[in-house]
This record gives C-alpha cells, structure tokens and sequence, in this order.
C-alpha cells in the first residue's frame, strides 16, 4: 500500500513524499497523538551542526507518539488496540550493551524517518500496548517518560543504598517528569528539585522541596543527584552538585548540551564520585513505564500537567503551524492530534 511520509527537506520547510508500505511484515500502525521534543525543534529550527543537517535531512521528525493497530499479520494484537511506539531500532543483541547504546542501533527522527507519517510499520517488538482510560494526549509523550525510566532504573543498580537525598537540577519537563518518578520509585527517599524560575518549580508540588538554585541552604547536603538542565546551564548545575553532594554519591546526567561541557575532576576524584550519562530508552523501559501508569494513577495525573498546547493537525500546514506554537512555549509538551 502507498503511505504517506512528511519530512523536514531543510530548517522550516516540510515536503510530501510516497512509499511503499508492505503487509506481510512488521504491524501497521495509524499513528494518533504525537508530540514535539527538544531534538524535533533543533532540527526544524536550524540549530544543530550544518553538517549533522546535510547527513540527516530529508527526514520525518518525531519519534514520541502513540497510534491505533490497523493491521498486524502475526496476530499478536488486534486491529484497533492502543500502543505506544518505540522509537528505537536495534539491529543486533550485545549481552553487555543495552539497545539504546549500540551504535547501530536506528532512532525514528533521528537515523530513521520518525512517526510524522500516515501509518507505521514497526516489529511488534516495538510496540507496548497501552492500559484502557489512560489520557492519549499524556501518553503521547511516554517516550520521553521511559528515559526518566531509564535514569532511574539504571541509578537503583549502581547509586549505594544510602538514598535519603536525592537532588534534581532543572525545572523543565524532564526534571519534572524525573522528580516524580523518583517519589514514586524510590517511596523512602526525599526529593529535592533546584531550578532558575519560580513559577516553573511552583508546579512540582509532589517534591519534598523546591528552591531556586540561588537560595540553596548552606547546610544541605545529597546523597546522589540528577541532572536534567542541559545546554548553556549545564555547566554551573554540575559543578553545584558537585559542591553539595556527599562522598561517594551517583550523579546522573541527563541533560544535552551541543559543546563540551567543563567538569570540576579535583572535586569528582577527591569524592569518589560516580557519574553516568542515560540516552533514550528501550523496550524494557517502556514496559516498566506502561507499568507504572497502571501501578500508580496518579503519575498520568501529575503528567497531565505538561500537556501545553493541543493542535488538530488535519491539513499540511498545520505541521508547520504546530511547530511553529511549540517554539514559543516555555514549559509543557506541545501535542498534535494527527489527523493526516
């Protein structure tokens, strides 16, 4: 069957292309709810190496959504279920590396045309279904989530037991999303989240503190920490938590930043400081995260906080209008209703 695809031809400008899309593979999927992250926009905006454009364009963006099964010729799920999308796409098993860090691993939006299309095609591997009742305009974003899963996951095996503490730097959605799943995952432990603006950290009412990173106590001190800023404030949030964190704490760092970022070694050694870097996510996390939907109700209700923007993507143009809305937004998930 001939399938739609919309990718980026260059910054800001959106073509249709036609291809062919077989039935005797992997599971048709419509794609349904969609949403905008961070990497989608440094793409559409221009913002990433004019040599990583030339390598990676003419492409589809997106690579967190959910849609409906249409077809799936192994049987494994029925025409009309609910499934998240991983984005994902290892090419081969490592006993040693996850399939998020393999390098030949394919990412959709990234080294693979990503879920702006009119159906999907994806290994039922590669999809997880969802619970009834779930909000799709929050579950569109659980991609995003399952790195936050990830993190977690990844820090429950390596961090020491001590976890009275546990600071989070970042008062965007990734920080948001962290510190909630870290009340949830870890029940015993105390939250705090340190961010630049106060009406963002208004909104982490779940957290045990929230403070400005100017108004930090003297007295306070972590047992691990999270970073999930990124960008131009990586720099000072990594070198804070290395100033308040105990010796011997975890710290994880989530945060992307385009240049290298300095790091203050004397202090990491003279702690003994552990440091470990989480990317994406893979099957496993996205089924931990289905989970936990189902375990706790409450984390889609907090989630449902992010939900910004809602755009009816029904023609063209409204791409490039959802877009263009998302750019503008300073906090929450822009979420396309795909209607194409």
């Amino acid at each position: 069957m001939i399938n739609t695809v919309y990718r980026l031809r260059s910054p800001r400008r959106f073509e249709i292309a036609f291809e062919d899309v077989g039935l005797s593979g992997g599971v048709l999927v419509r794609p349904t709810h969609l949403s905008i992250c961070n990497a989608d926009q440094r793409y559409y905006q221009g913002t990433r190496d004019i040599r990583v454009l030339k390598e990676k364009l003419p492409m589809a963006l997106i690579h967190e959504g959910i849609g409906q099964v249409v077809y799936d010729p192994q049987g494994q799920f029925r025409p009309g279920d609910k499934v998240v999308m991983v984005p994902n796409i290892p090419c081969e098993e490592d006993p040693c590396i996850a399939e998020n860090y393999l390098r030949s691993s394919k990412f959709c939006g990234s080294s693979a045309d990503g879920f702006l299309q009119e159906y999907i095609s994806l290994s039922p591997e590669r999809l997880v279904l969802l619970p009834d009742g779930l909000d799709p305009d929050v579950a569109a974003f659980t991609e995003l989530v399952s790195v936050s899963v990830h993190a977690v996951s990844r820090f429950e095996t390596i961090a020491h037991a001590r976890r009275d503490n546990i600071g989070v730097w970042g008062d965007g959605n990734l920080a948001f999303i962290t510190a909630l799943l870290l009340k949830k995952m870890l029940p015993d432990s105390r939250v705090h989240v340190f961010g630049i603006s106060r009406e963002k950290l208004s909104d982490f009412s779940f957290a045990d503190s929230a403070r400005l990173t100017t108004d930090i106590p003297a007295d306070l001190q972590l047992d691990h920490a999270f970073e999930c800023v990124g960008g131009n404030g990586s720099p000072v949030a990594i070198e804070q938590i290395i100033g308040l964190i105990r010796p011997e704490g975890t710290v994880s760092i989530l945060g992307v930043s385009e240049y290298p970022v300095p790091v203050n070694t004397r202090m990491i050694l003279e702690k003994g400081l552990r440091l470990f870097g989480t990317s994406r996510s893979g099957k496993t996390d996205f089924r931990r995260t289905v989970q936990l939907y189902r375990d706790y109700p409450t984390i889609p209700m907090y989630l449902s906080r992010l939900v910004g923007n809602i755009v009816e993507v029904n023609a063209f143009p409204d791409i490039k209008k959802a877009f263009e809305i998302d750019a503008k937004k300073a906090f929450g998930k822009t979420i396309l209703h795909w209607n194409l």
